[in-house]
């Protein structure tokens, strides 16, 4: 991948709303850090794909489409604003996200994004049921 940082974070959460996991796990540092807060953060490109695999690719439910609002970059930092559209069967969570990430050697080494849990809670409570 030869991309500016803001064009490798863009194809990243673009791989994302594909729902293949390895494809978005090339974009990311083996030791990468992400957090999905409000959640505990973790460390590792494969723990961080393994938690995100059965909310992506339709076993809980499906991010149907990420629509990036707003993107700025700075140095190694980039940051976006998006609203990611989540479905399960009939239910369809647009849920707003401010994402940071780090990039280094053309691979993200710091994935943060902050989203409000009310928001998504109703995705929660249907994959609970």
């Amino acid at each position: 991948m030869s991309a500016t940082h803001s064009e490798l974070v863009r194809e990243f959460c673009m791989a994302l709303s594909t729902g293949d996991m390895r494809l978005a796990r090339r974009y990311l540092a083996d030791d990468v850090h992400y957090h999905n807060q409000p959640w505990a953060p973790m460390t590792g490109a494969d723990t961080a794909c393994e938690f995100l695999q059965p909310f992506v690719d339709g076993t809980h439910c499906r991010l149907a489409k990420m629509n990036i609002l707003h993107q700025a970059a700075e140095g190694d930092v980039v940051m976006n604003a998006r609203e990611e559209l989540w479905v399960r069967g009939t239910l369809e969570v647009v849920l707003p996200v401010a994402g940071l990430f780090v990039v280094a050697d053309e691979a993200i080494v710091r994935w943060v994004d902050y989203w409000d849990l009310a928001t998504f809670k109703p995705m929660l409570d249907a994959i609970a049921a």
